[in-house]
């Protein structure tokens, strides 16, 4: 373990850690004690100095740009700052020419940021295709909500397939797309190009995720889960491909070329990720999410992260009861941060009952969530399983 990794795992920069185990960084993560700095420096400074705040911090999202840049290892052009997941895919499904007839596919049980942006295309008359669910058949049998196969998706493309839209980890179960594999398929299928768009809302910060060297068209992500960051906040890559197809579909100063130039209007949009930034972003979001990636994702690197989670969940079923708790056991490939299990019992009251003894956990679709992040030590997860392992439920 690096040192720089070691020195993040603080009480002072995560004082949650203080009273608490948390283990919910699928659902909402504590705010990283650097985001809560900046967020107070802009206050401040907008409190003090009115207008001027705009003079301040007037390079904030060319900063932000170039930080998420590195973070996906893309050029800064391809970076949008976003309010949430559902923003992002619901510019990507408004502005994309769709023809009737079009289809998109996704999965029968997407989170609804990813599913609801897909449903507006109805009015176009454009086909909304679902996978259907897949239970591995090595799993415990009252699991249910799990994953997607490859096979249907390749038997459900037709030439009128234009976008195939599916979330990198699955919110449910945790079940992890292969992202190579469904680039090389999108973009080899009988000479017919298809756009490859990605939720990743719950791999973002916790798994290397690289559009360019993927293949992926758009990536759209929200800041508070994974990435530590604030409600409210987000992260959108798109590819140039794919920006040469889309319209416009919100509008605004800060859309335009010309920028405070406000007399000036004619229309000369920006044609890079800005294009997205229509109008106003939140500077204060900015600066607190922009703090999160500069001093923890790139300093630490996305790899080490991704190993450190990969050692504490080890851990934590070396520990667990395997017999009360039953995990999802995904191949590596189709493993993520969210460890999720079967048990007898009401999970939503296994997580109130720990949550009483200091540990978060989550529950959605009958399953337990658990999802440590790297600055979680192995004495926390030891002391969690033992939490849950003795409660009488």
């Amino acid at each position: 373990m690096s040192q720089s990794l070691i020195s993040m795992k603080s009480k002072r920069l995560f004082p949650i850690k203080k009273n608490f185990i948390y283990l919910n960084h699928c659902g909402i993560s504590p705010l990283y004690s650097g985001a809560v700095k900046a967020a107070i420096s802009f206050i401040k400074c907008h409190n003090r100095y009115g207008m001027n705040v705009a003079e301040v911090y007037n390079d904030l999202l060319v900063r932000f740009h170039q930080a998420a840049g590195k973070l996906l290892q893309t050029q800064e052009e391809n970076i949008s700052f976003m309010k949430n997941t559902a923003e992002a895919m619901s510019m990507i499904s408004q502005s994309f020419p769709f023809q009737e007839g079009d289809e998109i596919i996704s999965f029968c049980h997407e989170y609804p940021s990813n599913h609801y942006p897909w449903i507006l295309t109805a009015s176009r008359k454009v086909k909304l295709i679902l996978l259907g669910n897949v239970q591995p058949k090595h799993f415990p049998k009252e699991s249910n909500v799990c994953g997607w196969s490859m096979e249907e998706l390749e038997e459900k493309i037709t030439p009128r397939t234009r976008m195939i839209s599916l979330s990198h980890v699955q919110f449910t179960s945790g079940f992890t797309a292969d992202l190579k594999r469904l680039s090389h398929l999108c973009k080899s299928y009988k000479n017919q190009r298809i756009f490859l768009i990605i939720d990743a809302a719950q791999s973002l910060g916790s798994l290397p995720l690289f559009p360019e060297a993927m293949g992926i068209d758009a990536i759209a992500a929200s800041g508070w889960k994974w990435l530590m960051g604030p409600i409210g906040s987000g992260i959108l890559y798109t590819s140039p491909s794919l920006r040469s197809h889309l319209g416009f579909f919100m509008a605004g100063p800060e859309l335009m070329k010309q920028g405070d130039d406000y007399l000036n209007l004619k229309w000369l949009p920006h044609q890079d990720g800005r294009r997205f930034e229509y109008s106003t972003s939140s500077y204060e979001l900015v600066a607190q999410l922009l703090s999160c990636i500069e001093e923890i994702f790139l300093p630490i690197g996305i790899e080490n992260i991704y190993r450190e989670i990969q050692s504490l969940q080890e851990v934590f079923l070396e520990h667990i009861d395997l017999k009360r708790y039953r995990h999802l056991n995904f191949s590596e490939e189709n493993s993520s941060g969210i460890m999720s299990f079967v048990v007898d019992s009401d999970p939503t009251e296994i997580v109130q009952q720990a949550k009483k003894q200091g540990v978060f956990l989550s529950s959605r679709a009958g399953y337990l969530r658990v999802a440590p992040h790297f600055y979680n030590t192995q004495e926390e997860i030891i002391q969690s399983s033992k939490i849950l392992n003795s409660l009488q439920i």
